[in-house]
């Protein structure tokens, strides 16, 4: 026998990490890409620059979690804004780039995410950018924020698209240019260029981040940081060369879009990591009350908790972007992904909900 403290879905307030935002602006900024900007709501939008929104819909009737970088800077940007990529297929972001409009009212989640910086206005720092596609986005939030808050910092980014009209942020990154000359350097790479490209063309390799970094050098800085974001080949190679250079692995950023969960789970399996699959209870503290459902075999504690109309946080369902985060408060789990979490919020026992099976019989999890 269990109690279920059930939390309504369709209850007024889903609580406080949920605010509805008002569409101020839509930019095309490709043929396949826009940027969605939003009205300021009351109180302020407090958000870290690379950090991320969820968005949530009702397509279909049913309910639909995506989440999407924010491009802008909380520095100087006076609307947040995120921008939204056409994916094959899509449902959500074919929506955002079809049907949103200004004037329309989209629920989010608050901002979350890692992917991000400190800044002070006496640091002499490198920010080394590596972007791919959509991967500009958090790029973009985070650059600007360099350039404004540490005049004696400088930018190097080396952005990867297919081809000249599939640059976003094209036009502002060029203002950007030319108005911290010396301070920003862009360098783009087209895979698919046309012949009046003088570019660098060609896929992205190891020679070329090697050749671009090693072409520059700022002995007046004192140290570097490298923000890596894109497609998953793209981060691999990029992340593999800066460490075959020397660079410190504490120093890489990176943000995932993607990850094969499943894939992962079955090595996992295979290599005898994972404990036997059981029925189990499990406790949830959130939002001050306290919740007791059982997680059937296979099933992860977030499904389990969204089976029993808990209402959890939850965005990507795939390990990466944390809204699920809880801490371990007791027992233990296995969890299959964690690239969302940094190595202290897993020495501190923070899990993601998403990701995690119980794998003892007194799992108790707090949702701050």
């Amino acid at each position: 026998m269990f109690n279920l403290f059930r939390k309504k879905k369709d209850e007024e307030s889903k609580g406080s990490q949920y605010l509805s935002l008002k569409v101020r602006e839509v930019v095309k900024e490709t043929p396949d890409t826009v940027t969605i900007f939003f009205e300021q709501p009351e109180p302020y939008l407090d958000y870290k620059p690379g950090q991320y929104l969820t968005v949530i819909l009702d397509l279909n009737g049913k309910e639909q979690r995506r989440s999407y970088s924010l491009c802008t800077s909380p520095f100087i940007d006076p609307h947040p804004g995120i921008t939204v990529k056409r994916v094959d297929n899509g449902l959500v972001s074919n929506y955002l780039n079809d049907h949103i409009r200004p004037g329309k009212t989209v629920e989010i989640m608050k901002p979350l995410g890692n992917f991000t910086a400190e800044f002070h206005s006496q640091n002499k720092r490198h920010f080394v950018m590596i972007a791919g596609g959509s991967g500009i986005t958090p790029i973009m939030g985070i650059t600007k924020s360099v350039l404004i808050n540490e005049p004696h910092s400088k930018v190097t980014l080396l952005y990867c698209s297919r081809s000249e009209d599939q640059i976003i942020f094209k036009n502002e990154l060029e203002k950007l240019e030319e108005k911290y000359d010396g301070r920003l350097m862009v360098v783009h790479n087209l895979s698919q260029p046309s012949a009046q490209w003088s570019g660098l063309r060609g896929r992205l390799d190891a020679k070329k981040i090697k050749d671009t970094l090693q072409s520059i050098s700022y002995p007046e800085l004192e140290s570097s940081l490298y923000f890596v974001c894109g497609p998953e080949g793209l981060m691999n190679l990029s992340v593999d060369t800066l460490e075959q250079m020397g660079v410190n692995s504490k120093d890489i950023h990176k943000e995932s879009f993607y990850t094969d969960i499943a894939a992962k789970e079955e090595e996992l399996k295979a290599a005898g990591k994972l404990s036997p699959e059981l029925t189990r209870e499990v406790e949830v503290l959130m939002d001050g009350e306290t919740y007791h459902f059982e997680v059937p075999a296979g099933k992860t504690i977030l499904e389990a908790g969204l089976d029993h109309d808990v209402d959890m946080p939850y965005s990507c369902q795939s390990g990466l972007c944390t809204a699920c985060r809880g801490r371990l408060l007791s027992g233990k789990v296995d969890m299959i992904e964690d690239a969302g979490l940094s190595a202290s919020e897993i020495e501190e026992g923070f899990i993601l909900c998403c990701s995690s099976k119980p794998a003892s019989g007194d799992v108790k999890v707090i949702i701050e």
